[in-house]
C-alpha cells in the first residue's frame, strides 16, 4: 500500500475503512475463505453496522458459486446510507475475469457477471473501462459458475492438445507440423492457435519462456478443485474434471506449481521442444 500512497492514491488499513470512504468497491482475492473474511470478517466491508456507504460491490475472485450466492444474500440484507435511483439496497456482482495477466495489462479482460441485471447494466461502463468484453450470465453466482466452467474446458483442452503433440512427436511428426494441421482443421482451439504449449512453436506465450508467467498451475488446480466440488454437490458425473484435477495436482506436488499450466506438455507428457 505504501507504493500507492506515495503516488497519491488514498489507502486504508482495513476493508471496513475502504467501505466508509467508497461508493463502489472491487475485490479480487485468492479463495472463498479470503472473500468471506474481507466481506464479513471482524473488519470486513459489510461488518460495520447495517447501513453501508457503498452502493455496489464487485467481486472478481474465482470462487465457488455457492459462496457468491451466500455473499449476495448477506449484502442485500444490509441497508444503504443514501438511496438513489436503482440503489435502494446495496448490491454485489460476482464478476470473475478471463484473460490472465497479459489481458489485464492490455485492458482486454473478459468479465463474466452474475447478479442483478439492473446493477450489471449500471456497472457495465466500469467493466469496459477495465476490459474489452463483459457478459451477463444471470443471477447471483452465475458469473462464478461461468468462470469455473470456462477454466475446466480450458484445462481439458490443454491436456488434449498436449497429449496429441506428445503422441505426434513420439510417432515422428513435429509439433510445428501438427500445429498447422490442427489450426486448419477440426482440432483447432485456443490451446493450439493462441497458447501453444510446445516450446519453439509460438512466440510470446509462456512455453516460449520456460513456462514463466501466464496462468500458474496451482491456480488451475484450485479452479479444477472448485469445478469438481461443484459437480459433486449437484451429483453430476464429470470424469474429465476429475482427471484434470488429478493431473494438475500432480504437477503441483512435483514442484511446478508456479509454472504456467501449459507446462503439462513438458512435465507430465515429457514432450520435447521444437528446434
Amino acid at each position: 500500500m505504501r507504493m500507492f500512497a506515495e503516488r497519491g492514491v488514498p489507502t486504508e488499513e482495513t476493508p471496513s475503512g475502504i467501505a466508509k470512504t467508497s461508493d463502489v468497491v472491487i475485490t479480487m482475492l485468492p479463495s472463498s475463505s479470503h472473500v468471506l473474511d474481507v466481506y464479513t470478517g471482524p473488519n470486513g466491508l459489510i461488518n460495520d453496522g447495517n447501513l453501508l456507504r457503498p452502493m455496489l460491490f464487485i467481486d472478481s475472485s474465482t470462487i465457488d458459486p455457492q459462496t457468491s450466492r451466500r455473499l449476495s444474500v448477506a449484502v442485500s440484507n444490509c441497508g444503504l446510507k443514501q438511496k438513489k435511483d436503482i440503489w435502494q439496497i446495496p448490491m454485489i456482482l460476482d464478476a470473475p475475469v478471463s484473460g490472465g495477466v497479459l489481458a489485464a495489462e492490455a485492458g482486454t479482460l473478459t468479465f463474466m457477471v452474475g447478479g442483478s441485471e439492473e446493477a450489471y447494466l449500471a456497472a457495465k461502463p466500469l467493466f469496459l473501462s477495465m476490459g474489452k468484453n463483459t457478459i451477463y450470465c444471470g443471477g447471483a453466482g452465475n458469473g462464478s459458475a461461468a468462470k469455473i466452467c470456462n477454466n475446466l474446458a480450458m484445462a481439458v483442452s490443454m491436456l488434449g492438445v498436449s497429449e496429441a503433440f506428445a503422441l505426434g512427436q513420439s510417432l515422428g511428426i513435429t509439433a510445428g507440423t501438427l500445429t498447422k494441421i490442427f489450426n486448419s482443421s477440426s482440432a483447432r482451439c485456443w490451446s493450439s492457435d493462441s497458447y501453444n504449449p510446445v516450446p519453439g512453436v509460438m512466440e510470446g506465450v509462456p512455453s516460449s519462456r520456460n513456462y514463466i508467467g501466464g496462468f500458474a498451475t496451482k491456480l488451475m488446480a484450485k479452479d479444477l478443485n472448485l469445478a469438481a466440488q461443484s459437480a459433486k454437490e449437484i451429483g453430476l458425473k464429470c470424469p474429465l474434471a476429475s482427471q484434470a484435477q488429478e493431473t494438475f495436482g500432480e504437477l503441483c506436488k512435483e514442484g511446478h506449481e508456479t509454472k504456467d499450466f501449459s507446462c503439462v506438455f513438458r512435465h507430465y507428457y515429457s514432450g520435447k521442444d521444437e528446434h
